[in-house]
């Protein structure tokens, strides 16, 4: 077997499935007023509000500079809102506005819909997903 063939390498299939999968998400975020991009800040600030710049930046696997004009576009949609923090004028904190808030009822069938238009089972999926985390952290760790 070739190393170098296409079908073997795990970058290519990697590539190819975010791709995808990522195409996928455009019509259903579409109604939201969001991109793939804005759709995981919104995930990572559902979970928590208020977050620094540098957390949110760390969940995401993201530089602060990728980071800044995703958030710059969310806070004019008004969906978050950035301000330094007063205990520390380096720290920039990141705030769910109320419609940001009420933002997260509209997404809620964002996942199902995803899972129907794959029409992969849940536990497959949820077993791809474990073994890219796997992939994530083995290879965030170099």
């Amino acid at each position: 077997m070739d190393p170098l063939a296409l079908d073997r390498q795990v970058c290519f299939a990697l590539a190819a499935a975010s791709r995808s999968v990522i195409g996928l998400y455009r019509p259903v975020l579409a109604p939201l007023g969001l991109t793939h991009p804005q759709y995981l800040v919104m995930l990572a600030l559902w979970e928590r509000s208020p977050r620094t710049l540098g957390d949110v930046a760390d969940a995401l696997y993201l530089e602060s500079a990728t980071l800044s004009p995703l958030l710059k576009r969310l806070e004019q949609a008004g969906y978050v809102s950035r301000a330094r923090n007063p205990d520390d004028e380096r720290s920039l904190d990141i705030t769910l506005t109320p419609a940001g808030e009420a933002l997260r009822a509209h997404a809620l069938d964002v996942p199902g819909t995803i899972v129907e238009r794959l029409g992969v089972p849940v536990e497959q999926l949820e077993r791809v997903r474990d073994e890219l985390t796997a992939l994530l952290e083995a290879s965030s760790a170099r």
